[in-house]
């Protein structure tokens, strides 16, 4: 009696396998640090605490690599971590509370800006990003702050990379001349 073997399959399933996008934990954290640091950074606005967050998703992802079956759903996985820490970090705070005579003033930053001044702006931008259409806000928030390639961020929406570059364009026009920020930035 022979027994019939589905070879076609076994021969599909290698490749599958060899062209992961990272085929070890340790270069996906190379390739996408910096992405997933900055996402890390606007989670908690400290850069140190940042750090430790993203520190700590990616163990929580290590724990859990050989779990995810599509590897390219990993930047999701890690941000969906890094959110579901920061949560979790917000709840367990603890605020300590210290009376003191005088008020601790902080240090002024050599060759920096007012921290004040920095703050104002990026809220402005932010407001005036809120302002734009739907679609071009997505464009922009896509190529500039999660900094993807117009070539990807076409893919993302489903749009040519002509598209992304024209709507990119108009709303960068229309930053410009924003009344808010020509405020500010004066």
């Amino acid at each position: 009696m022979t027994t019939l073997v589905c070879t076609s399959a076994s021969k599909a399933a290698a490749p599958a396998a060899q062209t992961l996008p990272y085929p070890s934990f340790s270069s996906y954290v190379r390739a996408r640090q910096p992405v997933l640091l900055r996402t890390a950074r606007s989670l908690t606005g400290n850069p140190s605490d940042a750090e430790d967050l993203l520190q700590t998703a990616l163990a929580k992802t290590f724990v859990a690599w050989e779990r995810i079956e599509d590897h390219r759903a990993l930047d999701g996985y890690v941000r969906r971590a890094l959110l579901n820490t920061r949560t979790s970090q917000w709840r367990k705070r603890k605020v300590d509370e210290f009376a003191c005579d005088e008020l601790p003033e902080t240090e002024p930053v050599p060759g920096g800006d007012d921290p004040a001044e920095q703050q104002a702006l990026r809220d402005a931008m932010w407001r005036a990003i809120m302002r734009l259409p739907a679609r071009q806000r997505a464009m922009v928030v896509l190529r500039y702050y999660e900094d993807l390639s117009e070539a990807q961020t076409a893919e993302v929406l489903g749009v040519s990379v002509g598209t992304v570059k024209s709507a990119v364009s108009r709303a960068l026009g229309k930053l410009r001349e924003d009344a808010e920020l020509g405020l500010v930035r004066s």
